[in-house]
């Protein structure tokens, strides 16, 4: 994790490195420091944090797959975190339930990969490079989507 600065960024400053569902625990990483910089920062600063964090997710994936020669490592967990982080920027100020619903349906979505997911998923499956990078984070965002989706829908029953 020490050997680039793009490992810390990528392993989600070593939440990734869980030996038990890296992904679960990025997402939890995620939300705990989502929460911790709503303290500082604003709206429209946390939107501009998100903005500015895809591109670092992209470039910090497309590096460690890389070094670690593999097309989508499980430990590579900034694309759980920024997706999440999305999520929370959407659905915030939302209580404490909504956002468990939010934590379990992204979960959902990114695991068992359904639908659009899967299709994003298989897109880039395997690619190497900044496609690569691309690709990992990629199945992450429409996940985020999914699950905003199912939020929205939820919300206006």
């Amino acid at each position: 994790m020490r050997s680039h600065p793009a490992h810390w960024v990528a392993l989600g400053f070593g939440s990734g490195l869980s030996p038990i569902a890296p992904g679960t625990v990025g997402t939890l990483w995620a939300w705990l420091t989502w929460g911790l910089l709503s303290q500082w920062l604003n709206a429209a600063q946390l939107g501009g944090l998100l903005a500015v964090s895809l591109p670092i997710a992209w470039w910090a994936s497309t590096v460690t797959a890389r070094h670690l020669r593999t097309a989508d490592p499980s430990a590579i967990v900034v694309d759980e975190i920024v997706a999440f982080w999305a999520v929370l920027w959407l659905v915030l100020p939302a209580g404490w339930w909504a956002q468990c619903v939010a934590f379990a349906l992204f979960r959902f979505f990114d695991a068992a990969k359904p639908g659009p997911v899967g299709w994003a998923d298989r897109w880039l499956h395997g690619a190497r490079g900044w496609r690569g990078g691309f690709g990992i984070v990629l199945d992450d965002v429409v996940a985020a989507f999914c699950t905003l989706l199912v939020m929205a829908l939820w919300r206006t029953w």
